[in-house]
């Protein structure tokens, strides 16, 4: 009889499979001498890494914590959907499979929503109701470079719903997070106006980015954690930082305006997508995949390299790379930050293996001498 967290780890396989395709495809697009690559793989590089990868993981851990058999068709369906439109079949069949896992991340939300009806729920489901949005327009034959918005905001109110539920505790107030929500409808709004009216809603959605940002930077309880140890201390730094790309993607939007090509499309997209999300990845690996595969994860001090090596990379990418046309830095950024994933997933795996860290034995009491 197989166990639960074996037919979970089947579930994880094809968002695995498309990590490790987009950074194949990552790979082939920064110039690398690496054997030809498919049109479609590169055309879908950016969709391949949301639905396939992360999408698949959010989806499955949502679908684990209601515990109810039919959740779990939602992350199936956006893996599996990921890998049929790589398959030699009808782009459409791939693609739709993706639309029906995203509307059942919303069936999904909705059974949280009956259960406990919270404002950290409503804008998690923003962030779902973003990414049906964006596998439709896909499945419109929409191009990624213009569902970018959709997918930011996809991955933020993801986030922040989950940080709200952390913070309401501390916040004040009979509406704990309404300042939160009012943004996370804006945002969603201003992705509507991105996609018709860019030269107006791209600007507004760099805006409401970063009061989205600027909340979760003044009560995320991350800043209160960045003084302990171990893994608070570990998450409370991979968070703030993922929160700083964001302002980076922000500032671009809300001063460069629309941004579907050239250096300042891989300057944003890159800051979201690697620079906020894998830092919310490392963030949360030692906590969410043990929930969802039911084996340990412990924290050791060594995760903080690869997400150092990962913001490193960012900086040479974004700031020097992009910002000052320098192709070679552009390159040895990106280089790094694949180099920083796959690093990430050998010492998460290693610990997974080792288990729990050892304590060491209390020293004995010294003994004085009373005489």
């Amino acid at each position: 009889m197989i166990d639960r967290s074996g037919i979970r780890f089947l579930f994880l396989a094809p968002a695995g499979v498309s990590l490790l395709l987009g950074l194949y495809a990552a790979a082939a697009l920064l110039g690398f001498d690496v054997p030809p690559l498919a049109d479609r793989l590169a055309a879908s590089h950016g969709a391949l890494m949301v639905f396939g990868f992360v999408g698949t993981l959010i989806v499955l851990e949502r679908a684990v914590a209601i515990k109810m058999w039919w959740a779990f068709f939602a992350p199936a369906l956006l893996g599996l959907g990921s890998l049929l439109v790589l398959a030699p079949l009808p782009i459409w069949i791939g693609r739709t499979a993706i639309a029906v896992g995203a509307l059942g991340l919303l069936l999904i939300y909705r059974s949280i929503w009956r259960r406990q009806a919270m404002t950290a729920i409503a804008i998690q489901f923003l962030g779902g109701v973003n990414l049906l949005v964006a596998a439709i327009l896909w499945l419109a034959n929409v191009p990624v470079a213009h569902l970018i918005p959709a997918f930011s905001a996809f991955l933020v109110l993801t986030i922040a719903g989950e940080r709200l539920e952390l913070a309401r505790l501390s916040l004040r107030g009979t509406h704990p997070g309404r300042a939160l929500l009012w943004a996370s409808l804006t945002l969603t709004g201003c992705v509507s106006l991105a996609l018709c009216v860019p030269a107006f809603g791209y600007p507004l959605f760099g805006l409401a980015l970063l009061c989205v940002v600027s909340w979760l930077f003044l009560h995320d309880v991350a800043r209160r954690t960045l003084g302990s140890v171990g893994l608070p201390r570990y998450m409370a730094a991979c968070l703030l930082s993922g929160y700083a790309w964001l302002v980076v993607a922000g500032v671009i939007w809300l001063v460069g305006g629309a941004a579907t090509s050239g250096p300042t499309y891989d300057a944003v997209i890159h800051a979201v997508l690697l620079g906020f999300t894998l830092s919310m990845i490392m963030a949360h690996a030692p906590v969410i995949l043990p929930a969802v595969l039911r084996r340990p994860l412990p924290y050791r001090p060594i995760m903080y390299l690869p997400v150092v090596l990962l913001h490193a990379s960012l900086v040479l990418r974004v700031l020097f790379g992009d910002a000052r046309g320098l192709p070679h830095l552009l390159q040895l950024g990106g280089s790094l930050s694949i180099t920083a994933l796959l690093l990430f997933i050998v010492i998460a795996g290693a610990s997974a293996v080792l288990g729990p860290v050892r304590q060491g034995k209390p020293a004995r009491p010294v003994q004085r001498d009373r005489s």
